[in-house]
């Protein structure tokens, strides 16, 4: 007989090991993610929204529509468990590397994709930088951004942030890139219209084959979603964005995150930077020679 796990003293669902099992083996064929043992609280914490969103007594009754193969659900229940911790200019180090890699590639537009954008920050961040280094609101630059989550996609879009979110942002920066708002949006700002027209929102679940992204692409951004991953599925997702990148492309890593075992695919090139390895670049050159 499965034992009741007690997230609270006492708990207002009932929720068994054999329940969190299934979770885990769900979000984990529908997003690749990887739950560990610690993250029981946190599973009980958030679908519990989902089961009194639709007034459900257990978990058991919950996880039956889920596999009952409702879309709506299935959507909700990929947001409810997926983390979305971003900021502007997270990981500083690396847009200064690619405001580098931009001005060296000249004469035709750059496309750049940002895998896991969360809210947006990351992605209106990668077009400030392009807007810095061609010193104009038009830089030759397209951005792709994508997420699985939908909830955030749309926060995304919209780009609205609230004030605090700037406190570590040079005020020029923010002068010259977002737009203050007043009356019932004082307290926050808007990126503006020219940054965000940069910049192409899509849900993309990285486990999927069907990506609507085409290359040749100069950088790609995936950083702090590998870790969510086991190996298996990393080389995997890894293994689809080697077409995709420019043989002289870039692919920016999260700093917890290191590639070692697909040093058949990528081997890096600074901090937490990757590029094409040897092999592959050999390959896409053999195979334009054909």
């Amino acid at each position: 007989m499965a034992s009741v796990l007690t997230p609270a003293a006492d708990p207002e669902f009932a929720f068994t090991d054999e329940d969190f099992e299934r979770v885990r083996g769900l979000i984990h064929q529908h997003a690749g993610i990887a739950l560990s043992d610690s993250k029981r609280q946190l599973v009980y914490s958030r679908l519990g929204r989902r089961l009194r969103a639709r007034s459900l007594a257990s978990f058991r009754d919950y996880l039956e529509i889920l596999e009952s193969d409702d879309a709506e659900e299935w959507e909700a229940f990929t947001n409810a468990l997926t983390t979305n911790l971003t900021s502007f200019f997270r990981e500083e180090h690396h847009f200064p590397i690619l405001a580098a890699h931009l001005k060296r590639v000249k004469g035709r537009q750059l496309v750049l994709w940002c895998t896991a954008c969360s809210t947006g920050e990351e992605p209106y961040s990668m077009a400030i930088t392009a807007a810095e280094a061609f010193d104009t609101l038009t830089p030759p630059v397209r951005i792709l951004a994508s997420d699985v989550d939908t909830n955030v996609l749309a926060k995304a879009e919209a780009g609205i942030y609230p004030m605090d979110r700037f406190e570590r942002m040079p005020p020029e920066r923010l002068r010259r890139f977002f737009l203050k708002g007043s009356g019932p949006n004082a307290g926050h700002v808007k990126i503006r219209p020219e940054i965000a027209g940069l910049v192409t929102f899509r849900q993309v679940n990285l486990l999927h084959d069907n990506w609507p992204m085409r290359g040749p692409l100069d950088a790609i951004f995936c950083r702090n979603v590998m870790i969510y991953f086991d190996k298996a599925t990393q080389y995997s997702i890894l293994k689809k964005f080697v077409p995709l990148l420019a043989n002289d492309g870039l692919f920016f890593a999260g700093h917890s995150e290191n590639f070692i075992h697909a040093a058949d695919l990528f081997r890096l090139r600074g901090k937490t930077v990757y590029e094409l390895s040897q092999k592959v670049r050999q390959q896409h050159a053999s195979a334009r020679q054909r």
